[in-house]
């Protein structure tokens, strides 16, 4: 539990600089049109925090923490929220300043942000198959 816990405060550290990034680049660069950088708080703080919030609950009251399948979803979904976020920001700081992306760098954005998402859909497999697991075992 504490691990989760200390988790979902970190993504909430990393959601409030996101914020204040978006807030403070768009302002300071005379932006006023639609930037994915606002995305980088609200991913953060939904896909982030609230979901080890939510994790914390059931390594209180189950013993999730301990399945395999858990450890393994922690650590793909470590690596894909990030990667992920990080996909955000560089689109997005692109659109804030402007700067013309070949057709070659607009593909590697979105292919890590593609690969980000296919490690965070294997990592929910693996969160799923530990809950079910934990489940069946409580009764």
């Amino acid at each position: 539990m504490r691990k989760t816990l200390n988790i979902s405060f970190i993504y909430f550290i990393l959601a409030m600089a996101g914020g204040v990034f978006y807030r403070e680049i768009t302002k300071i660069m005379g932006f006023t049109g639609r930037t994915v950088l606002a995305d980088v708080h609200v991913h953060l703080l939904m896909l982030g925090m609230m979901l080890f919030l939510v994790l914390s609950l059931f390594c209180k009251t189950m013993e999730l923490a301990e399945e395999p399948k858990f450890k393994k979803f922690l650590i793909l979904y470590n690596v894909g929220l990030p990667l992920m976020v990080i996909m955000l920001i560089v689109r997005g700081v692109t659109q804030v300043l402007e700067l013309e992306v070949s057709a070659a760098g607009n593909g590697m954005i979105s292919g890590f942000a593609g690969i980000a998402h296919i490690v965070l859909l294997i990592a929910f497999i693996f969160l799923f198959g530990a809950l079910k697991k934990v489940a069946v075992e409580q009764r």
